[in-house]
């Protein structure tokens, strides 16, 4: 039962995932099946999604890597006050 509740939960938002026939209709070429909603109205759309997207990834990437590797050595850094 402790799998299943996971499973279910998992299955139902990978059906809502797709786009209903209707919106699968009006949506342009490139997004098919994969949103709902209206589609774009210009190309200004497309260039606000990707400067989004690569915003995005670019603090994904940074938060990662000092999440990894900090680099604070310094011994009077606010974190050792914690440790003592």
């Amino acid at each position: 039962m402790k799998k299943a509740i996971p499973f279910l939960s998992l299955l139902v938002f990978h059906i809502a995932a797709f786009a209903c026939p209707v919106c699968e209709r009006n949506q342009p070429k490139v997004l098919k099946g994969i949103v709902h909603g209206a589609g774009p109205d210009s190309n200004w759309d497309y260039v606000s999604i990707v400067i989004t997207m690569a915003i995005a990834l670019f603090a994904l990437i940074f938060s990662i890597k000092w999440l990894w590797k900090p680099n604070e050595n310094n011994k009077d850094h606010i974190k050792y006050s914690i440790f003592k």
